[in-house]
């Protein structure tokens, strides 16, 4: 099965060498490629269909953030993975909260991208990367110390003490391995565990585990 990329970027330079990059790759194909978040949701909502959509934050009419929104609430849609050139950029983690499935940077190497894509597309998150901790470490301690919006802290109340614990855990980035390390349980327990808590806190995936448990309090504060 090919996985369909789509790429999203103001740069043309940089769009042609994330194609030739994809398209080199057998298992990879560019279905087609957008210069700014509008034209990229237009394309996407009529008939161009991908797996997997890389996306640039910084761009004209509609940056990355906006379209991620807008992408990754339909249903059955592609999964987004977000590049930038900055390590700590806001608009990478706004477009984390709105939805992608990855944050990466630009100068990753290229294994680290072709690889980020397969993670993605096989239904897994992109989190362990240092780049993603830092950016919610880095907001997490620079938000003031409030309460958490109250749905929020409404999805929390749902969970058992168990699936709290396994909540905080995947907020402090631990993989399904370490986290049945830690509690002493088979990694099939585990992913009980997460399954339940992305069905309980409606979280379409594991980053945005992660970041509610840094919303909460639970990880970061």
């Amino acid at each position: 099965m090919t996985i369909r990329v789509y790429l999203v970027d103001d740069q043309e330079l940089v769009r042609a060498g994330f194609r030739m990059l994809i398209d080199s790759q057998p298992d990879l194909s560019v279905v087609g490629e957008a210069g700014d978040g509008q034209d990229a949701v237009t394309a996407l909502q009529n008939g161009t269909e991908a797996d997997v959509v890389l996306m640039d934050v910084r761009m004209p009419r509609m940056d990355g953030v906006e379209a991620t929104g807008l992408i990754a609430g339909r249903q059955d849609a592609p999964r987004v993975i977000v590049l930038t050139t900055f390590d700590l950029d806001e608009y990478a983690f706004a477009a984390i909260r709105a939805g992608a499935a990855a944050f990466l940077l630009k100068d990753a190497r290229p294994e680290d991208l072709l690889t980020a894509i397969r993670t993605v597309h096989a239904g897994d998150s992109v989190v362990a990367p240092s780049t993603t901790r830092r950016l919610l470490e880095h907001f997490a301690a620079a938000a003031p110390a409030t309460t958490a919006p109250a749905a929020a802290q409404q999805r929390l109340a749902m969970l058992t003490e168990r699936e709290r614990e396994v909540l905080t855990l995947v907020g402090r980035g631990l993989s399904n391995t370490e986290i049945a390390e830690t509690f002493v349980v088979a990694e099939a327990t585990v992913k009980t565990h997460v399954g339940r808590l992305l069905a309980k806190t409606g979280s379409r995936d594991r980053v945005q585990l992660v970041v509610l448990a840094y919303e909460t309090g639970l990880v970061g504060r």
